[in-house]
């Protein structure tokens, strides 16, 4: 990897790349929305006007949604700790990709956001700096960061703030893959009660995951990590991989996850490993394979569709993938909308529906998911959040 130590250093090489010549300058920039051109329009944007709406505001927190941009605004988060899978590339190498999530969330979505990247790691460091920085946001997207302290930081947050908080990197895989998978299962016949799962990977991605597959009504699913398989007594597990043991894996599958796939309906890959073909091959019939390492996929495409009904990637350059922009630019629409002050599991679940429903009488085996570019998406998944919080009791308006 290049590291650049000068601040006046030639960039004109890195320019004849596309990439560094879109990113030149950041993607993002700041605009007004209302026009300030004369001496009246400045009184009232700012000083003396501003004072009177201040004032109102500290009479009446609740009117700093009305005036303020705090209502459609969030904080990503990260600190740099893993970042796509480049891995842990420090806080200002992360800035690129928040800046890609805050873009998509405006143009998907229509939420402003703006790219926080934290020069700390420790879990009650960043929590405090987020709790701190949160009077003028109306949600927290935490991104890239490294498991296991990702859940706990985000467990923390949700017990102290009264605004949505979402790890991205969680549950935005973990709706995507739940919608597909119920349109996988509808293509071959079954549904999710049906099916018996193996995930490889219990980072943040394979954790929400398994939890959410466990709340929609997964037949049975176990999750491999670097060790083999997870289950109920095995040494040395984590307190997260305690939890997950515990609602998972109820054949007591132990050792390899070769052994492990022997007969399994669905593989879902969230993890670096190779699948040989041979193990691909001992998979039950209309087996259905979700290989989303990125770049390389776990199972290549070409070889999965040897053997499997159903493949889907995390790659766009191949059918059916698994894209977090399918989820998060409309949970947060919907979530924002109703002010809600957190993010159910039913709103998960509901948010995860929503897209799968959305393929309708055209689901094939290419199309189990959406595109990233269906405009249907975000009104779909934004519309059931904001119901499913109001049902749940999180929605203020």
């Amino acid at each position: 990897m290049t590291t650049f130590t000068s601040r006046t250093q030639d960039t004109s090489e890195l320019d004849k790349d596309p990439a560094f010549a879109m990113h030149r300058g950041g993607k993002l920039h700041v605009t007004s929305s209302v026009d300030v051109s004369d001496h009246e329009g400045l009184s009232l944007a700012y000083t003396p006007g501003v004072a009177r709406v201040c004032d109102a505001i500290a009479e009446d927190a609740e009117l700093v949604e009305t005036y303020t941009w705090k209502s459609n605004l969030v904080a990503v988060v990260t600190d740099g700790t893993a970042v796509l899978g480049l891995g842990n590339i420090g806080p200002e190498a992360s800035l690129p990709v928040m800046e890609g999530k805050s873009l998509l969330f405006k143009q998907f979505g229509d939420v402003d956001s703006v790219p926080i990247a934290l020069n700390c790691t420790d879990v009650d460091e960043i929590v405090e700096t987020v709790v701190r920085m949160s009077p003028s946001f109306g949600g927290v997207n935490l991104e890239d960061i490294a498991a296991p302290r990702c859940f706990e930081i985000e467990d923390k947050l949700r017990e102290r703030l009264d605004i949505p908080v979402f790890h991205d990197d969680q549950h935005g895989t973990a709706i995507v893959t739940v919608a597909a998978l119920h349109n996988a299962a509808r293509l071959t016949g079954r549904t999710l009660a049906d099916l018996r799962v193996v995930v490889s990977g219990a980072g943040a991605a394979g954790v929400a995951v398994t939890k959410m597959l466990v709340d929609g009504g997964i037949g049975d699913i176990a999750v491999a990590d670097s060790k083999g398989m997870i289950y109920e007594g095995r040494e040395s597990l984590t307190p997260v991989k305690r939890e997950l043991a515990a609602i998972s894996n109820k054949a007591g599958l132990k050792g390899s996850i070769e052994s492990a796939l022997e007969g399994a309906d669905v593989f879902v890959g969230l993890s670096a490993g190779e699948v040989p073909e041979s193990v691909v091959a001992s998979m039950a019939d209309d087996a259905i394979i979700f290989a989303m390492a990125n770049p390389n996929p776990e199972v290549h495409p070409d070889v999965a569709r040897r053997h499997a009904s159903v493949v889907a990637t995390g790659r766009s350059d191949f059918p059916n993938q698994i894209n977090n922009v399918l989820a998060f630019p409309g949970v947060f629409r919907g979530a924002l909308d109703v002010q809600a002050s957190d993010i159910t599991e039913n709103m998960k679940l509901a948010a995860a529906k929503a897209i799968a429903d959305l393929v309708g009488d055209d689901l094939n085996a290419d199309y189990v998911i959406p595109s990233t570019f269906d405009e249907r998406v975000v009104p779909a998944v934004s519309a059931a959040v904001a119901a499913q919080a109001r049902e749940d009791g999180v929605a203020r308006r």
